[in-house]
């Protein structure tokens, strides 16, 4: 706030409040940045001229939950966290896709490394023979 003296009123040198505010420094700042962004603006733009096709693009949907079968070292297999057996395993799994189509499904695998191979290779069998032939099997990252 700034003080000005006025010559009328009480005594020789009285100060009366200045409520007005000073914005030629606001108005000077504002003039800058503009210039500076009316320089800056156009080194922005490309350039180049390019004659871009129309994207005819589907919207892409959100991609389904994955499925994962467990082996466990004493040969018990589950679908998800249901405890299953072989024999079961297809008809569940169709159930839990639905009507998406089992050979587009990815079947992910997780079996302990102590796993006999004859069930593994069980589970590998009955997967194909119900139509799943798109599995992935994971392992342990050791970074």
């Amino acid at each position: 706030m700034g003080a000005k003296l006025s010559g009328s009123g009480g005594g020789r040198y009285a100060v009366d409040a200045n409520s007005e505010i000073n914005v030629t420094p606001f108005v000077d700042v504002m003039l800058v940045l503009l210039i500076i962004f009316m320089v800056a603006a156009p080194m922005a733009a490309v350039t180049v001229e390019v004659a871009l096709p129309p994207a005819i693009a589907k919207p892409s949907t959100n991609p389904p939950k994955p499925v994962y079968i467990s082996i466990q070292a004493g040969g018990s297999i589950y679908l998800g966290d249901t405890p299953t057996d072989v024999a079961d395993l297809g008809n569940e799994l169709r159930s839990t896709i639905g009507q998406r189509n089992p050979e587009k499904e990815r079947i992910f695998i997780r079996a302990d490394k102590d796993v006999l191979y004859g069930d593994f290779m069980g589970v590998m069998n009955m997967l194909q023979d119900n139509g799943f032939y798109s599995v992935a099997l994971i392992g342990e990252d050791k970074n």
